[in-house]
């Protein structure tokens, strides 16, 4: 096995594809260029020129990542900007962020030639199913709600006019000054009136009814049975002490993130978003199915929001005693298409079984680091030296990089003024970052950074840190393959257990690659007896850190390490190669498009385009992107694939 550095390489630009129905109106211009990947020559790769996606390569990975304590915690995007503008000044503006080579990431461990594809042409070419602790892949495959006699009748969810709905959300809200809201009962009878009672209780949780007579009509009166304290609480006393107080679901949803979604659901169901739990985030870009728990709401309730929502389906109903936890899954199951392919069959087969057989560079992918000129490691670096001031400047300061209009004119403000609240008034979005830390400034001051900067939620604040711990990690690797390749060697690292141990001279011969681990850098880990044992406490030294006192004087910010399989080998790796004329027909059938009983487009034989189709299981805490990276021998970065393309013609 070879190690292939990557020095340039040219890929195929993706379009917007959210937008399908303007996809006609993009004209397209194919070039050739000719471009090296490591040690091949003259490999030829077309490129497209349109209007850019910088959304495309939000990867769908596992989101779970090992945090200061070894724990699991939940991944977010820190950076969620959109270009505001023209294509052209969103592709000028790209020029400012990262690229591979400025996070570490610059090994191959293939040697197959690179070729070009399209990843994430349209969102539905990239399809996630989750692992779950007992290894089963979640599917959505049944609609069917359990039989419970509890649950109230269809009825209960027509019986109040939208009117009505009106008036008790906003008494369940607190939002109006009225006490209670009054329900006349029109066609009175005592089996109208308890359907009108469960309505109410189903529907508005925290609000208790009574009936009451007033000039001779009777009407259901709604109140809060215990102020504030039951807004949105489900209602114990009527939940069936037989039935789990969980309800676990099938989401499935395109195109939405995880928080995005159960933000929707929460809505719609009148309750808070914490009562729902779930096992790892999924991004936005793709069709993910995965298991959702929520804390006594019935299956019943949660179905019908399937004939009121768009871009999400709910399934798989069952109740249980236990809510789900962040770090339970086993992993990811991923279907990918990769587009309009240029790669010869034995080039495709040479690279997907390096794939299934060596596996990839397990790197912490692109989005791990932002989309700007201000990389959020280096937010992470400046928390880690204590160094509040830069902390503030880096996250607030002006940036060039492709941001929303309003966060432009917030940092021009703050670089004019440094006034919290002046920037603050810039904001129609309070809950970004920036909103936080700037609220935070403007109660504690502008003395006091650490208070201000402790209102942001607490894994906002550690994924910086973890982003420095992942940028040193990404450097180290790339330093170990250059050095010693793809054996293990003596003064590796492997696991024993949970514990790291030195792999020693005369057992080398006992272990491969594939057992070799490297450390986060952390006050718990040790690190390699090599050469690369001394390059950590390099890189360290540079960044003004001393490897040997991780302790931060405030405890969330101490890093105790973990350690990472520097190389990961997927599981049920299968590829196909297909032809198709048509960009925009799907070329296989989602669980959506099974249960509703959609057939497959008949595909050409010998269609215009050829696509990969491709699978592959990842454990925890990878990135599916790093593994499509070693296939294509692409550069994942947005940088890249907008300066390679900086005209787009409509």
């Amino acid at each position: 096995m070879e190690t292939v550095e990557m020095n340039s390489v040219s890929l195929k630009r993706p379009h917007s594809e959210d937008d399908v129905a303007n996809a006609d109106d993009i004209k397209r211009q194919k070039i050739s260029e000719k471009s090296q990947t490591g040690n091949n020559s003259g490999q030829s790769v077309e490129t497209v020129k349109e209007q850019p996606d910088k959304s495309l390569l939000e990867d769908t990975k596992n989101e779970i990542i090992p945090n200061e304590e070894g724990e699991e915690q939940e991944d977010e995007e820190l950076e969620d900007s959109d270009e505001d503008g023209d294509p052209e000044s969103f592709a000028d503006m790209m020029k400012h962020g990262l690229t591979e080579s400025d996070v570490g990431i610059t090994k191959f461990v293939s040697s197959h030639k690179g070729f070009s594809g399209i990843l994430k042409e349209r969102y539905s070419d990239f399809v996630v199913h989750e692992i779950g602790k007992d290894g089963r892949v979640s599917h959505l495959d049944d609609f069917s709600v359990p039989v419970d006699d509890e649950d109230p009748s269809e009825e209960t969810f027509t019986v109040l006019s939208d009117e009505d709905k009106q008036r008790l959300e906003e008494l369940q809200l607190l939002k109006n000054k009225e006490t209670s809201v009054a329900i006349e009962v029109i066609e009175d009878s005592k089996e109208k009136r308890t359907v009108i009672h469960q309505a109410v209780k189903s529907l508005f949780p925290g609000l208790e009814t009574k009936t009451e007579d007033r000039d001779g009509k009777k009407y259901i009166i709604a109140y809060h049975a215990a102020g504030k304290k039951a807004l949105a609480n489900p209602r114990k006393h009527s939940w069936p002490k037989s039935r789990g107080s969980y309800c676990h679901f099938v989401l499935y949803k395109e195109n939405k993130d995880t928080m995005d979604a159960i933000n929707v659901l929460s809505k719609f169901l009148r309750v808070k978003p914490n009562i729902f739990s779930y096992m790892g985030t999924k991004d936005k870009r793709a069709i993910t199915v995965q298991e959702i728990a929520v804390l006594r709401i019935t299956a019943q309730r949660l179905a019908h929001l399937n004939k009121c929502l768009m871009n999400f389906k709910l399934g798989n109903f069952s109740y249980k005693n236990h809510p789900l936890k962040l770090g339970e899954l086993q992993g990811n199951h991923f279907t990918v298409v990769l587009r309009n392919i240029t790669g010869t069959d034995d080039q495709i087969e040479q690279a997907m079984n390096s794939l299934r057989e060596i596996g990839f560079i397990n790197y912490y992918g692109m989005q791990r680091f932002g989309t700007t000129a201000v990389p959020t490691y280096q937010i992470g670096r400046a928390i880690l030296q204590n160094n509040w001031n830069e902390v503030m400047d880096l996250i607030l300061k002006p940036r060039p990089g492709a941001e929303k209009g309003y966060l432009v004119k917030c940092r021009e403000e703050w670089a004019k003024t440094k006034d919290p609240a002046a920037a603050l008034k810039k904001l129609p979005v309070k809950r970004c970052v920036e909103g936080q830390l700037l609220r935070g400034l403007l109660k504690y001051g502008m003395k006091n950074i650490i208070s201000a900067f402790g209102i942001i939620p607490r894994n906002n604040r550690l994924m910086y840190i973890h982003s420095y711990q992942s940028y040193v990690w990404n450097n180290m690797v790339s330093k170990r393959i250059e050095e010693y390749g793809l054996k293990a060697v003596p003064g590796d690292l492997t696991l024993k257990g949970a514990t790291a141990v030195h792999i020693e001279e005369e057992d080398v011969h006992n272990y491969t690659i594939h057992d070799v681990v490297m450390p986060l850098p952390g006050f718990d880990v040790i690190y390699p007896k090599h050469k690369i044992g001394e390059a950590y406490k390099e890189m360290l030294v540079a960044d003004n850190l001393d490897i040997n006192n991780m302790r931060h004087k405030i405890r969330d910010y101490s890093l105790s390490g973990a350690y990472r399989k520097i190389i990961i080998r997927p599981q049920n790796v299968n590829w196909e190669v297909v032809a198709y004329d048509d960009p925009k027909i799907p070329l296989f059938t989602t669980d959506l498009d099974k249960l509703e009983g959609k057939p497959l487009p008949v595909l050409p034989t010998d269609g215009k385009f050829r696509a990969l189709k491709m699978e592959f299981s990842l454990p925890p805490s990878t990135y599916a992107t790093m593994a499509i990276r070693e296939v294509l021998k692409m550069d994942t970065s947005i940088k890249n694939q907008t300066q390679l393309n900086t005209t787009w013609l409509r």
